[in-house]
């Protein structure tokens, strides 16, 4: 574009002749679901949308997942569109038969995974090899094997302990649900199993399906009506679902079935699990791998619930003085449990340092000082005395038994360094006796700390939850720490508006350098200003130093640029939108409209109007939406107080 400082890289696929040309613009508006802006013409073969900076509607390639579209960058779905499209029209057909010799020459699995193996790969998904596969299933079929090779090197590199094994132990909300795969871990359903079991087994609706057989699959069969995860969700963090939103009858219909999958995967979004590879027709067939894999994630939350500050104040004790509030705020609950297990070893002479729970742990004798440190009861010399890894694994286990704590875990799982088991199990232990200090001056100083954060917790979470939901590579634990080296914050960029960030310019963490995170920052706000953000009085080095005032401000525009981003493409689709603009008196006056034409009086005359507190507005809204989504029968009426609180459960539900 003439002007731009941004010179346009060349088309990938140019095409050299004009019939070429005229054949690619074809398979594009066959295939490539192109989205483009009304003011602009149709992209040139090869190209699939503009640039960023010659549009600001850039949409490019759309897929009808939202979750899987977060997987990829624009780049790569042009670039992965491009050779699905072209394999289709040389074949005239994309089957299991030819995909394997596209999928071996792609990024991550290039001279990583055989072609007959991606080939035994597929067929377990499509046993018809002469079944067509779509670009979407393309997709997803090319997360699920990265994510097993990423899987077998993984394992690999645990085995091998040292720095590997530490990179492996952190963050472990960040893997996504993929990272069990198709290869199932017989000893991790087993403990799932029994989780379940005891947690939900006295439950009204489900105790006449309980207890489960580990050995079978009655799980996966359980789960298709999606009950036991609502449920699940429920127990890992009480009230996030309302009950009279789960369709509990005997047999449910598709409908029925499919709107208790979506509630729990949006739930479980929101307790912090990460969902953005499965969808609700993978818990409808019970996916092994996929099930097994959520489950997993809820479990964990469960169990680390209580290693934060906010929970338990005396985690303070971990810490000297020095130790910045906020540095200890933003720790991942994995690390915060390395940290608590550690200060005990150290307390009862041990004279290693635990870095993961695979292979730092799998002699059992960190478990044995462990124990010794916190139950010495029952903790007899013999067990540190044993040389045999697996009796000292056996006597471990029988010392915990005595402090009630759960068997989530087999000697032959300690020894073998199951990482996800032995994490469960030291969270056990933490939950039934930590071990740490009731010093009053100490918890009070940390419960004082925390409340200075009380005014923004809701909007933190809020927007952690959905930085996270973007699928963008770095997990977020605490957001007015994670984006002060402004890297968090141009994933979000760059996936909300896709080319907006120049990478080459940009400082990949672990940043040591002061002035690399403020390049980043300064980047971000440079950024906003150009997607026309209201960045009066916010500079780079307000996010480096941590504003959380402005830095408030910067995401609440950047979540409301994202949200009518998604309904002006929807617009764009509809008949007669003419490519306007959604602007919030626009979201207003439909909801209104839609309510109104359902029979009913309700309305709003503004997003911050107080008549919405009780939910009524919103049920109706959905009701008119679609009108089986609410149950009229289940909606009490009330005016203050606890009625609010269960009026608006049940509207979020």
């Amino acid at each position: 574009k003439s002007g731009s400082s941004r010179t346009p890289l060349p088309p990938p696929f140019p095409p050299s002749t004009r019939k070429a040309r005229q054949r690619e613009k074809e398979q594009q508006r066959l295939h490539g679901r192109i989205t483009v802006s009304n003011s602009e013409a149709a992209p040139e073969p090869g190209r699939i949308g503009p640039w960023r900076g010659e549009m600001s509607g850039f949409v490019g390639v759309v897929v009808s997942d939202p979750s899987l579209q977060g997987q990829f960058t624009q780049v790569e779905l042009r670039s992965l569109k491009a050779k699905f499209v072209s394999l289709k029209r040389d074949s005239g057909h994309v089957t299991t038969k030819n995909l394997p010799g596209l999928m071996k020459k792609l990024r991550g699995l290039h001279e990583v995974v055989p072609e007959e193996e991606i080939a035994a790969f597929l067929s377990e998904s499509y046993p018809d090899s002469d079944q067509e596969i779509e670009f979407e299933s393309f997709l997803r079929e090319y997360l699920n094997l990265q994510a097993r090779v990423s899987a077998k090197e993984g394992s690999a590199t645990a085995g091998g302990g040292g720095a590997g094994g530490r990179k492996n132990s952190s963050s472990f909300l960040k893997s996504t649900i993929t990272t069990l795969l198709h290869n199932l871990n017989q000893a991790e359903k087993s403990s799932y199993v029994a989780h379940i079991n005891t947690y939900l087994g006295e439950d009204p609706f489900l105790k006449k399906y309980l207890p489960i057989d580990p050995s079978g699959n009655q799980l996966f069969d359980l789960i298709r009506d999606g009950v036991l995860l609502c449920k699940l969700i429920n127990v890992a963090v009480p009230g996030t679902i309302d009950e009279r939103a789960i369709n509990k009858k005997r047999v449910l219909n598709p409908w029925e079935r499919n709107e208790n999958h979506t509630l729990c995967l949006n739930s479980a979004k929101a307790i912090g699990c990460t969902v953005v590879n499965i969808g609700t027709q993978d818990l409808v067939e019970g996916r092994p791998h996929l099930v097994l894999g959520l489950i997993s994630q809820i479990i964990k939350i469960q169990l680390l619930a209580d290693l934060n500050l906010k929970k338990t104040p005396q985690l303070v004790e971990l810490f000297d003085d020095s130790k910045d509030i906020d540095e200890v705020l933003s720790l991942s609950p994995e690390k915060m449990l390395l940290r608590w297990m550690n200060h005990h070893l150290k307390k009862a002479g041990y004279k290693k340092t635990v870095n993961n729970f695979s292979s730092d742990v799998k002699d059992g004798e960190a478990y044995a000082y462990l124990l010794k440190a916190l139950a010495p009861e029952t903790s007899p010399e013999t067990t540190l005395e044993t040389k045999d890894p697996d009796e000292r694994a056996k006597m471990v286990l029988e010392q915990a038994e005595k402090l009630d704590c759960k068997r989530y875990l087999t000697p032959k799982d300690i020894t073998e360094g199951s990482a996800n088991l032995n994490l469960a199990f030291v969270a056990q232990i933490f939950q039934h006796r930590n071990g740490l200090t009731s010093d009053i001056k100490q918890v009070t100083l940390t419960q004082s700390a925390s409340r200075d954060d009380v005014l923004v917790s809701r909007e933190e979470r809020a927007f952690r939850m959905w930085i996270n939901s973007l699928g963008v590579g770095s997990y977020v634990n605490n957001v007015f720490e994670d984006v002060r080296n402004g890297w968090v914050l141009l994933e979000v960029l760059d996936k909300v508006s896709p080319g907006s960030v120049n990478w080459k310019l940009a400082s990949k963490p672990p940043i040591k350098l002061p002035f690399r995170k403020l390049e980043n920052c300064n980047q971000v706000v440079k950024i906003g200003k150009e997607l026309k953000f209201s960045l009066v009085n916010l500079a780079g080095n307000d996010i480096v130093q941590g504003n959380k005032k402005l830095i408030v401000a910067l995401l609440w525009q950047l979540m409301r640029f994202n949200i009518l981003q998604l309904l002006n493409r929807l617009r764009s689709h509809s008949k007669g939108s003419q490519g306007k603009q959604i602007t919030d008196a626009d979201i207003l006056n439909w909801a209104n409209s839609k309510v109104k034409t359902s029979g009913r009086t309700s309305r709003m005359e503004s997003f911050k109007d107080k008549s919405l507190s009780n939910g009524v507005f919103f049920l109706e809204l959905l009701s008119a939406v679609q009108p089986r989504v609410v149950n009229w029968k289940v909606v009490t009426k009330g005016e203050a107080g606890l009625f609010l609180i269960h009026m608006c459960y049940l509207t979020i539900s």
